[in-house]
């Protein structure tokens, strides 16, 4: 994937430099690649073409990277480290942070509609979907704006699963419906991995937001407690640690059970679930 990842991006000396140097600054810090391997092993799974699906695994890496440097910047989540390296704002300044997002979103597009192995049908079908699961209504833009609404005090449990489902989960649903579509997969079993998903998806959040409280910032790459510092609505603040542990393990014995049907070849996904709630960064 960051060989992909490197063929996409513009070289960090093409003009103009700076607003390259702050899209790899944040693209190549790290991360689990989590979107884009779910994106590529849902593919495989319905046996996808493997260039289509790496072109669109990197082209999803690149959203949620842009989501990562907009999210740390002082007037969201005011971070200076992300993936234990400084946030793209802190080393290039706010406005070149805020447009080198804007650019890995344009560029996330771009790979995406470029003539490939998938159909153009695939293509469109992704774009219109992807579009709507990055946006305001369900999707993670509205996730993000409820999220900053909501304070402990004021969080009910249906507006947290709202927040974590629509700023989380699902991106994390499409990065793995995206691969189906890609690969052809009949609509049942888009059906089917749509589910497995979106209950990875919130099985992620919940397990950051415990992160959150029992990691510290050297083992996230991030800083640790800021959920408690910012008052944020959480899982562990509304349930517990142990209930937000239950709830999480639940959902990810529900995904695993949805693979089922595939036997050998839904390992990976089962794998990739299992280690989303054992993970300690």
């Amino acid at each position: 994937m960051d060989k992909e990842l490197e063929r996409i991006l513009p070289g960090a000396d093409e003009h103009p430099a700076t607003i390259h140097r702050a899209m790899r600054h944040s693209v190549f810090a790290g991360g689990k690649r989590l979107r884009p391997i779910l994106c590529l092993e849902a593919g495989r799974l319905f046996g996808g073409n493997e260039e289509a699906l790496l072109r669109l695994g990197a082209a999803l890496e690149l959203i949620h990277t842009y989501s990562l440097i907009h999210d740390d910047l002082p007037a969201l989540d005011n971070d200076d480290l992300r993936r234990g390296r400084p946030t793209c704002h802190k080393v290039f300044g706010e406005a070149a942070a805020i447009l080198a997002g804007d650019a890995l979103l344009t560029l996330a597009f771009e790979t995406i509609s470029a003539p490939g192995p998938a159909s153009e049908s695939q293509r469109l079908r992704v774009i219109h979907e992807l579009a709507h699961a990055i946006g305001t209504k369900g999707g993670m833009v509205g996730g993000q704006m409820v999220d900053l609404e909501t304070s402990r005090a004021t969080a009910r449990p249906e507006t947290l699963q709202y927040i974590h489902s629509a700023k989380t989960g699902a991106f994390i649903r499409m990065a793995v419906r995206a691969g189906g579509i890609f690969a052809g997969a009949p609509e049942e079993d888009l059906d089917r991995i749509s589910t497995y998903g979106e209950k990875v998806g919130l099985a992620f959040q919940i397990a950051d937001d415990l992160l959150d409280v029992l990691g510290s910032s050297e083992s996230l790459g991030k800083t640790a407690g800021k959920d408690g510092q910012q008052q944020k609505a959480t899982y562990p603040a509304m349930y517990g640690v142990e209930e937000s542990q239950r709830i999480a393990a639940q959902l990810i014995g529900e995904a695993c059970k949805l693979l089922e049907p595939y036997g050998d070849r839904g390992l990976r996904l089962r794998e990739i679930a299992l280690f989303l709630i054992t993970r300690k960064s």
